[in-house]
């Protein structure tokens, strides 16, 4: 089936490209990348350098760039550079005629595939047949397979080692480079400019087919090279098969002894064995995770490209965050957004919760950073970093956008008006717990955060006396382009809800297990009157109403008397399209229009709005949101769902999902920055539409719920999800919905279809 730029799918398994575009370096590097969550590798071709955005992404490396403000994770040495050479002329896809172009992702098998055959404008060709992966069975390691064959006599080279002339965004991360041999192995043993930390990147090969008449090793500037130079017959057919292992001192004692020893323990093994690891590794994800749309080939390879994506960005060996372009560029310096909690975390909660656990443990490890955070604010309790990286410390600077029209650096509030990331870093905890029952987990880690979450919020809220009820003021929410204003609707609601979670753990806590809540009080510093202060905010804290007239919810204090304007309308007062369009003085603070979903993602999140408000919210706010964000689509196609908008819903289904795989984000930012890469909670807001949104999945007191309302042009949707400890199958049809207890399940579940309800013992099946 063609799809859309350029692509075409055969089983929904896989996204081809039909033909080399050079015009999309910057898409199809991050479209075609492999990853595990601990490195991202683009999906660029083998010969290609810094210039064509060859990045090699690694986690939990955080260094600020030589002379930049930018703490970011490093983009760290090529170990799979690779350039053939036909009669001293490069083969490459900018030269030379092409045919028989073959570029793949084999998302079931997480391997990119490339074939061609490249004949020089003289006569010679070559037969080009490259496929590599980013080991799922140890995370340390890239794998490649390259094979070429000669169609004519003549004389080849092969050059091939670890490129250390590095793609980065803001700046130089490494203070020194290191050459390093042991027998066949090559190394790179790289310090990072700021924290000094080690980094090793160490390649082996195995050759197969005529032998070389001559190799050796030569160092190139940052580079470690080896030169091999065949003579070839027609038919004559090499195999380069390259380990390369990539290790650092942040995870790791000794990072060059390490990478050492897994790659000559690689090439022991061999490239089939270690695909082989690495496939099963994949089959047992999938076997979990899959998304089967029935009828529809173009929304089924979709769904498994995002759910692809968001994996491969998720760190899944160790407690860090996913990053808002996850391991695809260094945009947005790898640290979590409060996306994490609303957007990512959800499909892992019902899927892998081992991998959700690591996520919201993360936010205890970080807990540290976010009561500095708090502190050097003026406040007390858990102040949550917008963007958080390894220690959970700020790590955007109070100046990032650059005023097009002036050049003046505009001050942004991000990080410290926008504080909403706390209560949602409790709403990520609350639903883990909702989808696991984990008790433990509350105890060890989750009632902790909840608790200093409240702090802070009794911190931050002001009482007025003559309306008796709190309020916050001084505000940014969702929508990013209003700073500075007074009881935003989402942020007061999501306070509230924080603050009746932490009021429910306090009591089960005193109830159940007092010695481990009397342990964390005294850790704080505080007693058990605080309870009282978090009950009666709960109670007073001011909640925007939905109008008695209109049921529209105001975005904020004022908001209504703002010029009502459309985002096209608006447009055409731009001097400059580069114009950032937010607070202090762009285009849109004076008016209605916003940035992205913000009321809209309050009825998301949150239960108990009736379906006249869902849709009169709907109505106002969608016509007046100028989706300059990735995170906006998905919102607005779950609330769609609930207001049972049923096209709106799909087209904001497929505008969410083809972000990235059709091109349709933005590459650059207001001020000129990079803005490429994944948008991974776009990814995982793609799977919140199909279960939550088009499957109606809800989570009960007892169970869960589900009413269905699939879209026209699919004929089904089968998936598994894992609740309250219980595997359950779906399978949802035109007009009917199956719900199946697996027979592993230890317990009952109660499951609600429309119009019935029934606890389900295991290997039963409900139908409605």
């Amino acid at each position: 089936m063609n799809l859309q730029n350029n692509l075409r799918t055969a089983t929904g398994w896989e996204i081809i490209e039909n033909s080399f575009d050079p015009e999309q370096l910057v898409t199809t590097g991050s479209n075609f990348m492999i990853g595990n969550g601990y490195m991202g590798y683009r999906g660029t071709f083998e010969e290609w350098g810094a210039k064509e955005f060859v990045a090699c992404v690694v986690t939990d490396t955080w260094d600020q760039a030589e002379g930049s403000r930018w703490s970011e994770l490093c983009n760290v040495p090529n170990g799979l550079f690779t350039q053939l050479f036909v009669d001293g002329r490069m083969v490459s896809a900018f030269d030379g005629q092409i045919s028989n172009y073959f570029r793949a992702l084999d998302m079931y098998q997480g391997l990119n595939q490339r074939k061609m055959t490249w004949q020089h404008t003289k006569g010679e060709s070559v037969v080009l047949e490259v496929e590599k992966f980013s080991s799922h069975a140890n995370h340390h390691l890239l794998v490649m397979n390259y094979c070429f064959k000669a169609q004519e006599k003549g004389n080849y080279r092969l050059v091939t080692g670890i490129d250390g002339a590095v793609w980065s965004i803001n700046g130089e991360h490494f203070q020194s480079y290191k050459s390093l041999q042991e027998h066949d192995l090559i190394g790179l043993e790289l310090h990072t400019s700021e924290l000094n930390t080690e980094i090793a990147v160490v390649e082996g090969i195995a050759l197969s087919g005529v032998k070389p008449e001559s190799s050796k090793i030569r160092k190139e500037d940052k580079c470690l090279l080896r030169e091999l130079e065949f003579k070839l017959e027609a038919g004559d057919e090499i195999t380069l098969q390259k380990v390369v292992s990539i290790t650092h001192s942040n995870e790791i004692e000794n990072p060059i002894k390490t990478a050492f020893a897994e790659v000559e323990e690689g090439l022991k093994l061999g490239y089939e064995n270690l695909k082989e690891d690495h496939q099963d590794h994949w089959k047992r994800f999938w076997e979990r995770s899959d998304i089967k749309i029935l009828g529809n080939l173009e929304a089924q390879v979709l769904a498994r490209f995002n759910i692809y994506q968001a994996y491969i960005a998720t760190p899944t060996h160790d407690n860090l965050p996913i990053g808002a372009r996850g391991l695809s560029c260094q945009v947005y310096q790898g640290a979590a957004f409060w996306d994490q909690e609303t957007f990512n975390l959800p499909m892992y909660n019902y899927t892998h919760p081992e991998i959700a656990k690591n996520l919201v443990t993360y936010r205890h490890d970080t807990l540290p950073g976010a009561k500095r955070k708090a502190k050097r604010l003026g406040y007390y309790g858990a102040f949550y970093a917008w963007t958080s990286g390894k220690t959970g410390d700020e790590l955007f600077p109070d100046y990032f956008f650059t005023d097009v029209l002036t050049g003046r650096r505009i001050r942004n509030h991000f990080n410290c008006w926008q504080i909403h990331i706390s209560p949602d870093v409790v709403y990520g905890i609350w639903s883990y717990y909702e989808a696991t029952l984990n008790w433990d987990f509350m105890l060890q880690y989750g009632a902790e955060v909840i608790f200093e979450v409240a702090q802070f919020l009794v911190s931050r809220v002001h009482f007025k006396k003559d309306k008796n009820r709190f309020e916050l003021i001084r505000l940014l929410g969702p929508d990013e382009y209003h700073e500075n204003v007074d009881n935003n609707a989402y942020t007061n609601y999501l306070t509230k809800y924080a603050m009746e979670k932490a009021c429910w753990v306090f009591d089960t806590m005193k109830k159940d297990d007092q010695e481990r809540l009397s342990a964390i009080l005294e850790s704080m510093g505080i007693n058990e009157t605080a309870l009282a202060n978090w009950k009666e905010i709960a109670e007073l804290i001011y909640l925007p109403q939905p109008d008695s007239e209109t049921k529209v919810i105001e975005q904020f204090d004022g908001y209504f008397k703002l010029e009502d304007i459309s985002p096209a309308e608006l447009r055409k007062r731009l001097i400059d399209p580069g114009e950032y369009w937010g607070w202090p003085n762009g285009i849109a603070v004076n008016t209605q229009v916003l940035k992205q979903a913000d009321v809209i993602q309050l009825l998301a999140l949150l239960d108990g709005f009736t379906n006249d408000v869902l849709t009169a919210n709907y109505d106002h706010y969608e016509p007046r949101t100028e989706h300059g964000s990735s995170l906006s689509p998905s919102v607005h196609a779950l609330v769609a769902c609930k207001a049972n908008h049923h096209e709106e819903a799909y087209r904001y289904f497929m505008e969410s999902s083809t972000i990235d795989l059709y091109n349709a984000s933005k590459k650059v930012m207001s001020g000129g920055s990079f803005l490429g890469g994944i948008h991974t909670a776009a990814a995982g807001g793609v799977w919140l539409i199909i279960v939550k949104g088009f499957a109606g999945f809800e989570v009960t007191d007892n169970g869960v719920k589900f009413n269905p309302a699939l879209p026209q042009s699919w004929d089904g949707l089968e998936f598994k999800l894992l609740v309250k400890q219980c595997l359950l199958h779906i399978s949802i049809a035109k007009n009917s919905i199956m719900v199946t207890s697996d027979d592993d399940n230890g317990q009952n579940i109660t499951v609600t279809l429309p119009n019935q309800t029934q606890a389900l013992r295991p290997g039963e099946s409900l139908k409605g």
